[in-house]
């Protein structure tokens, strides 16, 4: 069982698009709000082409640092498509998802540093 069910199951109670910021903050039903930087969700984008089929196909994405959020588009009442200024736009960020990432976010996003430090990969271009 994951964190979203256990919780419920809460819903998105707002979802803000921080162009500027190159963030998205989303507000669930249970109180809990994260702020996704652009760079985590990019990297960590449920797509196939990041994810594989399986754990043990996941790409490790580099050079993202920088990298925006142009556009948001609900799918659904289930996800979100979040389409990034390289082009990336494959992936559905489902509510389940991102409640998910963001209760393990930090954890995350240091074994993305980790991981990219040990293939000697950098977050700048």
């Amino acid at each position: 069982m994951d964190f979203y069910e256990k919780a419920g199951r809460p819903q998105p109670t707002e979802v803000r698009l921080k162009k500027t910021d190159k963030k998205l903050r989303v507000t669930f039903s249970d109180g809990q709000q994260f702020e996704f930087p652009a760079e985590l969700l990019r990297v960590e984008s449920p797509s196939a082409e990041v994810q594989g089929h399986g754990a043990s196909q996941k790409q490790l994405i580099a050079g993202r640092r920088h990298v925006g959020i142009m556009s948001l588009e609900p799918v659904g009442n289930y996800a979100v498509r979040l389409q990034f200024d390289d082009l990336h736009d494959t992936g559905l960020f489902s509510w389940n998802f991102l409640y998910n990432l963001g209760m393990t976010m930090d954890d995350v996003w240091e074994n993305y540093l980790h991981n990219l430090e040990q293939a000697g990969l950098s977050r700048d271009p």
